[in-house]
């Protein structure tokens, strides 16, 4: 089911001749250009034209890979199916949306039709040309616009089965691409505390390695300190100073 919507979406953007494309671009991972020509049976520049087309769209991812020999650059594809059904739903609504005015301007308006030549006026071009036909000049119809309304009504109901099928293969493909991302992010998460813990690891090694490298304080033993003396102190005595006599007492 999912493949015929992707098809659907391929013609409606790119011509019913290249909805074969989608075969070989549903896949997990890009696909070589040259290898699509081959297998479609188309030239490389054929191939492009179609992958262009649908690029224009985004519909599709490309990734380019270097030749180491030839120098030159290739392109690899891979549709996108989520975008492509997101695409396939708008186009959907529009048409139902288109259908629904259809009815709506049937059921409320009049309409002139010209039995030999079957060109359809509304009543105020009718009335501008007299109510006769612009080509061959007979005098126009009303139509009757029952059967009309009824097939329109059974394509929009046509339109909404499709539309509840290309929702629900758009969800189923929501939910495998948000489980792909819970896996992404605990495989990064996963990746980073690993990391982490070997940085730890180096770091814890290096201090070791530095520890190591240090030498050893020698245990030697304290010096006893000795109590400094009390030096006494000494005071001198004061010099006793004789008192000369003068020489004629002596007398």
């Amino acid at each position: 089911m999912l493949k015929n919507l992707l098809k659907e979406v391929v013609s409606l953007v790119a011509g019913k001749q290249a909805e074969d494309i989608v075969d070989l671009l549903d896949t997990k991972k890009h696909v070589n250009e040259f290898l699509l020509a081959k297998k479609l049976n188309l030239t490389i520049n054929q191939v492009r034209n179609i992958l262009y087309k649908i690029s224009d769209y985004g519909l599709v991812s490309s990734i380019r890979k270097k030749d180491k020999r030839k120098g030159w650059y290739t392109y690899f594809w891979k549709i996108e199916t989520v975008k492509s059904l997101e695409f396939l739903k708008e186009n959907i609504v529009k048409k139902i949306d288109g259908l629904n005015n259809q009815v709506k301007s049937r059921e409320t308006k009049r309409f002139y039709i010209c039995e030999r030549c079957h060109i359809e006026l509304n009543e105020e071009n009718a009335l501008l040309n007299n109510f006769t036909c612009t080509e061959c000049g007979d005098v126009l119809s009303l139509r009757d616009n029952t059967k009309l309304i009824k097939e329109l009504r059974k394509t929009k109901e046509r339109l909404e089965k499709d539309l509840a099928i290309a929702e629900e293969e758009l969800d189923k493909e929501k939910e495998k691409e948000d489980k792909k991302k819970v896996k992404e992010i605990k495989k990064i998460e996963k990746k980073t505390k690993a990391e982490k813990a070997k940085k730890r690891m180096a770091r814890k090694k290096l201090k070791e390695m530095q520890v190591s490298k240090k030498p050893k304080p020698t245990k030697n033993k304290p010096k006893k300190i000795r109590p400094k003396k009390k030096l006494k102190k000494i005071t001198k005595k004061p010099k006793k100073i004789k008192k000369r006599t003068s020489s004629k007492k002596r007398r």
